[in-house]
């Protein structure tokens, strides 16, 4: 008797990373790279090692983070 074959679930399709440098990251939030860094450590962004030395940020979790602010009046813009 043969074993049935297995089946595997194809994951959801993911954006691909795009990684980009500490100082790239900041650039692109405009703000400085201690703040990237303190992102990193509480766990907002995750951070990518490359090699030994090389952290990497993924600028599609910039985007996710990023959240409009609410304006003050009723009607609102298309």
């Amino acid at each position: 008797m043969s074993k049935p074959k297995r089946t595997y679930a194809r994951p959801e399709e993911t954006p691909p990373r795009r990684l980009a440098s500490l100082e790239h990251g900041a650039v692109y939030m405009d703000t400085s790279v201690m703040t990237v860094r303190r992102y990193i450590s509480s766990g907002r962004l995750t951070g990518y090692r490359l090699g030994d030395r090389l952290l990497r940020v993924d600028l599609n979790e910039i985007d996710a983070i990023l959240r409009p602010v609410p304006t003050g009046g009723g009607d609102h813009a298309a």
